[in-house]
This record gives structure tokens, sequence and C-alpha cells, in this order.
């Protein structure tokens, strides 16, 4: 059973609980862990992988065999993620223009829900500029977003001054004259946690369908070992930075969703409920059984 998981704690936990639960794990070595999104969701490449939030809503809005097993890898603010080098601020999105690496980056996609819900952009205002396509076949970004010349870098273009803003998270340049858009952005994103009653996930877990039908036991005893060391490494916070079960991700995922149809990310509406009956149905669990 291959797994790829980006944090060496909740890998050495998965592999145990995999190896103790009768079936022999691999852990596939890919770094940055978001480039095994794309074997993952087109060719079933890994068993168990960590995934992007929006990937999941992606796969499963085209079809892709790809199921949600709710263990949070990656949560954090995203309200930082807008910077400029100028004196521009979040007032003066519209008409100006944003580089982001995909159009489908789920810190992209938080950002522009930001954007509209909270500062009142109309995102078709804005000249947005992409670099990289979907990790999800079939999916494109809307005809009223550009893609950047081959070879072209997000970075340098914004560095160089040829974006007026960028989102970045990780990805982010290390310059001094880098700043937020949003002023005070993680009091801002605090705030927003606390209002909404969760954190903006970043990455969960995904299973493919085959696997769960063949090593069902396996990814529970995964599931279970990685919710061992999430509620043991917990951060102190009013809400949790990584949230473990169905329940705890209804609301992340449901507000995702609802951003993603609006910024044409997914196709139709994806409906979390669906999302863990079909992920129940496929281990052979109720959902209380994965914190429902």
């Amino acid at each position: 059973m291959k797994l790829v998981l980006g944090r060496d704690d909740l890998a050495a936990a998965a592999v145990s609980a995999v190896r103790e639960a009768g079936t022999e794990p691999e852990r596939l070595d890919i770094s940055p862990v978001h480039k095994a999104s794309r074997g993952f969701v087109n060719a079933s490449d890994a068993d168990l992988c960590e995934v992007a939030i929006v990937t999941v809503l992606q796969a499963v809005a085209h079809g892709k065999p790809v199921l949600l097993l709710p263990v949070t890898t990656l949560g954090r603010h995203q309200h930082q993620t807008l910077v400029t080098l100028g004196r521009l601020s979040v007032a003066d999105v519209a008409g100006h223009s944003v580089g982001v690496r995909s159009w489908s980056q789920t810190t992209g996609v938080w950002m522009r829900g930001f954007l509209t819900e909270s500062y009142g952009v109309d995102l078709r205002t804005v000249d947005w500029t992409t670099y990289e396509g979907s990790h999800v076949d079939g999916a494109d970004d809307p005809s009223w977003v550009q893609r950047a010349p081959e070879g072209a870098k997000l970075q340098a273009d914004f560095l160089e001054g040829r974006l007026d803003f960028g989102i970045m998270g990780n990805g982010l340049p290390s310059d001094d004259r880098i700043r937020t858009a949003i002023a005070d952005a993680h009091r801002i994103a605090e705030q927003w946690s606390r209002d909404q009653g969760f954190i903006p996930v970043n990455h969960v877990v995904g299973v493919s369908g085959k696997a769960a039908a063949e090593h069902s036991a396996a990814i529970l005893a995964a599931y279970d070992a990685m919710r061992s060391v999430l509620t043991a490494t917990a951060e102190p916070g009013p809400v949790p930075l990584h949230p473990v079960g169905f329940g705890a991700l209804r609301g992340a995922f449901t507000k995702a969703a609802a951003y993603a149809l609006e910024q044409g990310v997914i196709p139709q509406a994806v409906d979390y409920d669906e999302l863990v009956e079909r992920t129940c149905a496929a281990l052979g669990v109720p959902p209380s059984r994965l914190g429902g």
C-alpha cells in the first residue's frame, strides 16, 4: 500500500499502523507533497495521499475515484497570503493584476473567497494570471483568467513588478520589500476563524477507491494513528488548527466548496454529506467511525 504524507510524524504513525493491520506499506518520497496530487487523482499512483482540500473537491466534481479521509495534515490561516511590494492594499485589488500559482490552488480559493465575501471585490474586475493548470484532468481555468507565458515564474513576475499583487503561501520569496495587502492580516485571520468556527484548511488525506475496497482495515488503522498524533500535538487556540473527523471538517469543506463553485473552480456543487457517504460506503463503516 503506497502512502504519500508530507509530515514525518504522521507518515511514521500511518506506516506503522498499516503494517500492524497486515498490509505492507511503502511511503513514497515526493517533495513538495503537492507534486503527488496529479498522479494520485488521475492514475491512482498512490493509495493514500496528502492532497489539497480543493483537489478533493475538483476530483469528486470530475468523477475521479477519490475519497476523503477526514484528517487535516496542513491547517493554517490564509489572509496573509495576499502580498504586494508597493503602497497598494486590499482595497485596490479591483482593476489591478494578481498572480497565483494555479486557479485551483487552495490558498488562492480561500483568499479570493475572502476578497469577495469580506471586501466586496468582483473577481472579474481583476487582471488574474495563473502559472500552472489544475492537478485534476478536465479542470480548466475560467475564460476570464489568463495563463502566463511558458517559462514565466510567479515569484519573478511579482518581484520584478509585472504583478501588483501575488497570492503565495509556502512559495513566498524572502524579500524585505514584501508586505501583506491586508493590514494586520494575522489578527484578521484569527478573528475570521473565531467567527466561522473553523480554520481555512489547506491539506487533508485522500484515499483511492481501489485502496478503500482492498485495504479498508489498514486505512482505518492509519486514520486512527494520525488522529492520535494530531490530538497529542494539538496547538492551543479558539479553533483546532488540524481538525480530524467528518464533523470537525464540515465547516471548512462546505465553505471551500461554496467558494470554489462561485469562482469556477468546480463545474457543479459538491455536497459534503455525499463525500461522507462515499467514503463510509467504500470502507464499510458508519460516519461515527470517522468522527461523523
